[in-house]
């Protein structure tokens, strides 16, 4: 992959404002919701709150394959790695926000607020009728060579 291909993806990334959050669920479907962009850490993890009550949290507790996608005007990506469900008191103040109390009564520490933390494995990018599959490691050396 390129370098214009790789800041092409990066800034899909920072454009969108929701992505398409994908779990399994306990018959082996796939499940698929949208939910608003946290954090991340360019392609190779990214973080979202939610509440543990929630079907997803309960999905990825038993099956941490998951998948995120993108949506440009003219492009897509696909990225394909593990979802952990995070309940730690630094993951869900990575996260808080001010009127988060709105959702979560008893702040940081409510039992139904967590925060889903996905690490990336391999990704697919669709632009100009083509696609570009590749490994995080493949864009890691994208990354350290344009540096």
């Amino acid at each position: 992959m390129d370098p214009t291909t790789h800041n092409q993806m990066m800034a899909l990334v920072k454009d969108v404002r929701t992505i398409i959050v994908s779990s399994i669920d306990e018959d082996g479907y796939p499940n698929s919701k949208q939910m608003f962009k946290m954090k991340h850490d360019g392609l190779n993890k990214f973080w979202f709150s939610t509440n543990t009550s929630s079907i997803r949290a309960q999905q990825f507790s038993k099956n941490s394959k998951a998948s995120l996608y993108f949506v440009g005007k003219n492009n897509g990506l696909m990225l394909i790695g593990e979802m952990k469900v995070c309940l730690d008191r630094d993951s869900r103040e990575m996260l808080w926000v001010d009127g988060a109390e709105k959702y979560y009564s008893l702040g940081v520490d409510d039992p139904d607020y967590c925060v889903f933390e996905f690490t990336s494995k391999l990704g697919n990018y669709y632009f100009n009728l083509e696609k570009h599959i590749f490994t995080i490691e493949e864009l890691r050396q994208i990354a350290t060579s344009t540096v």
